[in-house]
């Protein structure tokens, strides 16, 4: 039988499952930075235990380059719904855009420099401004430009990444060199004042972005121009007209994500193979996980079974900050203490047990407020006015 179609209100509910799931698979690939200098060290001969092998794998298949990518395809999504909203209220979309990204930036600063430094919400407050740029191009323009953006940089840099392999006899150690900034790393945040950590977190925030800045963003603007593609074509509100596009789309970038994902695992590690298995197997991963969630939660079975996870995607701002707040405290010296005592299974178990955690909490403030906490500040700083937090007595009822 076929199924109705999705009800406005199941859309929403669908969307912020896929935000929940973002949140969980940011949450797996971020663990290990946050009790272990995996900046600097190869997490495959890191670590020694089969266990911790067998999780370093499973996350770098199922998570790696997959969750930060779909997270920038739901922030183009959105940024359509934000501007169609906008133009309904005659408001501008630069100005109040604009001041979303500033907010988001200034947000992303304080996250960075005094909580945790692999913070994406500066790149993304960065790269929005670009997307506001380009809102106006067709949806087959920002398919296409996205598709440029992703595919002419893998060719030259996996090229040129296979030269260099070639006149080093394939001889190339990119972490040999940084041994001794990862027994810096592993000292500080382990026994390191505030003030120290706090320098050490500048230095990784700056070793990661501003060297890669350019990659960065090629990596997150051509998922943000798909997203608004998208919303453009109104994915979610159109659901079973477009199946049978949906399906085979589905079934695409699951080869796609299979061929690539595992590629180091077949074809050996390399800089190349493991540059082609985030450039490509990432995006293709990413749509894979949005087009499975948007197909499930077409029926009830798989709406009943996803929608724990649409109260962490509706507090996304506010439970991505929450894991680094409540890990960092975990792991660095001014807390618990425990970095450098953590193994990658350990982690992974932490994980699984704060995000369900992170369900309820956020169920109980939803049923209270209407916005998480970051998200009520969000709102405010782009509005720039006092929005409702609290529900009344009745909506609660409801709730």
């Amino acid at each position: 039988m076929k199924a109705a179609p999705i009800e406005e209100k199941d859309r929403i509910i669908a969307l912020d499952i896929i935000r929940g799931l973002a949140i969980l698979g940011i949450f797996l690939v971020n663990m290990p930075s946050f009790f272990s200098p995996m900046l600097y060290v190869d997490q495959r001969t890191y670590w020694n235990d089969r266990l911790d092998i067998w999780t370093v794998n499973f996350v770098d298949i199922v998570a790696q380059a997959s969750f930060y990518t779909l997270f920038s395809f739901l922030f183009g999504y959105g940024f359509i719904i934000f501007m169609d909203r906008l133009k309904e209220k005659e408001l501008s979309v630069p100005k109040y855009f604009s001041r979303r990204l500033i907010v988001l930036l200034a947000i992303g600063c304080i996250h960075t420099f005094l909580i945790w430094h692999g913070d994406i919400l500066i790149s993304y407050a960065i790269t929005g401004f670009l997307l506001l740029l380009m809102r106006n191009l067709s949806s087959k323009a920002m398919v296409w430009t996205g598709i440029l953006l992703i595919t002419i940089p893998t060719i030259l840099l996996t090229l040129l990444m296979l030269l260099s392999m070639m006149m080093m006899d394939g001889n190339i150690d990119v972490y040999e060199a940084y041994q001794g900034t990862a027994l810096q790393s592993l000292e500080i945040y382990a026994n390191g004042s505030f003030m120290e950590i706090t320098r050490q977190r500048m230095e990784d925030w700056a070793f990661v972005n501003i060297a890669n800045s350019v990659f960065i963003v090629l990596s997150i603007l051509p998922m943000f121009l798909f997203g608004a593609a998208a919303a453009k074509e109104r994915w979610l509100h159109n659901t079973e007209e477009n199946l049978g596009v949906f399906k085979k789309l589905w079934a695409l970038t699951l080869v796609l994500a299979l061929i690539f994902k595992l590629l180091p695992y077949y074809a050996g590690g390399n800089l190349a193979v493991d540059y082609l298995q985030d450039s490509i197997g990432g995006p293709a991963s990413a749509l894979f996980y949005f087009l499975t969630i948007v197909l499930a939660t077409r029926k009830g079975v798989g709406k009943k079974i996803l929608s724990p996870l649409r109260y962490v995607g509706k507090m996304s701002l506010t439970n991505y900050l929450f894991q680094s707040v409540l890990c960092t405290f975990i792991f660095y010296s001014y807390g618990l203490g425990l970095y450098g005592t953590f193994q990658p299974f350990q982690g992974l178990m932490l994980v699984l047990g704060v995000y369900v955690l992170q369900i309820f909490l956020s169920k109980l403030w939803l049923s209270r407020f209407y916005y998480g906490p970051m998200e009520w500040l969000w709102r405010m700083g782009t509005y720039g006015r006092r929005s409702p937090l609290r529900k009344s007595p009745n909506e609660k009822m409801r709730a």
